[in-house]
């Protein structure tokens, strides 16, 4: 059922709707990529020498630029993890154009949705994303563990956070906070396991700036299903 979700997600993905956030969000990761890579520069240009003097070499000019160059890779790592709290906070600002794409298209004989203002989505984002973070950073903890299993430790910490969150986010609109999180709580295993799928991509760059928008059109769907709101014959 999760995959007949997220199939109708993947079939909805030509819609105008969906391709205006995923421009969105290329827009907001590249601005992020581009910020990180320019503080990193800045503080080797601060604390970096322009030259070292090494033992049997002698002066190495230029190695500020070697080093603003050689993170370059840094900033690419590190875009993968910091892919998931983007991820987050960008579906909370995007939830309902994407939301309201996927029930135009397939639920329309429900009557219209009630979502939260902006100033609550917002708030509600910028502390999952905060919760995202900390957790992440927990999670480095257990890599040093994990050895060949660390994609897995990442895909099932980010995919409890992103289903609790996309779920939450799109049940809301319907049912309220309360009912959103005794939905939520009922159906917890599926909800992980679809958000674990949600977080498998978020690794692969380019895919991963899809993943917000899918992720929300497939909690809408499974949102739908679960509620009993099914599509009429």
């Amino acid at each position: 059922m999760i995959f007949q979700d997220f199939m109708k997600a993947l079939g909805q993905l030509s819609d105008p709707r969906f391709l205006r956030v995923v421009g969105l969000g290329l827009l907001l990761s590249l601005a992020l990529l581009v910020g990180l890579y320019a503080g990193i520069v800045v503080l080797i240009q601060w604390f970096a020498p322009e030259s070292l003097t090494l033992p049997w070499v002698g002066d190495v000019a230029g190695i500020d630029t070697i080093l603003s160059v050689g993170s370059i890779p840094i900033v690419i790592g590190l875009s993968v993890f910091l892919m998931v709290p983007v991820a987050v906070l960008f579906s909370g600002f995007f939830l309902d154009s994407v939301a309201e794409a996927v029930e135009d298209a397939h639920y329309p004989h429900l009557p219209p949705a009630q979502p939260p203002g902006l100033a609550d989505n917002l708030v509600d984002a910028l502390n999952f994303l905060g919760l995202v973070i900390v957790a992440n950073l927990f999670a480095l903890i257990l890599y040093f563990f994990a050895g060949p299993f660390i994609p897995l430790v990442f895909w099932a910490v980010n995919g409890l956070l992103l289903g609790r969150e996309y779920f939450g986010l799109v049940a809301m609109r319907r049912l309220g906070r309360q009912g959103a999180k005794a939905l939520r709580a009922r159906h917890a295993a599926q909800i992980w396991l679809a958000g674990a799928l949600m977080a498998a991509p978020l690794s692969v760059p380019i895919l991963n700036l899809v993943v917000p928008v899918l992720g929300v059109a497939t909690f809408t769907h499974m949102f739908h299903r679960l509620s009993g709101n099914r599509q009429p014959a």
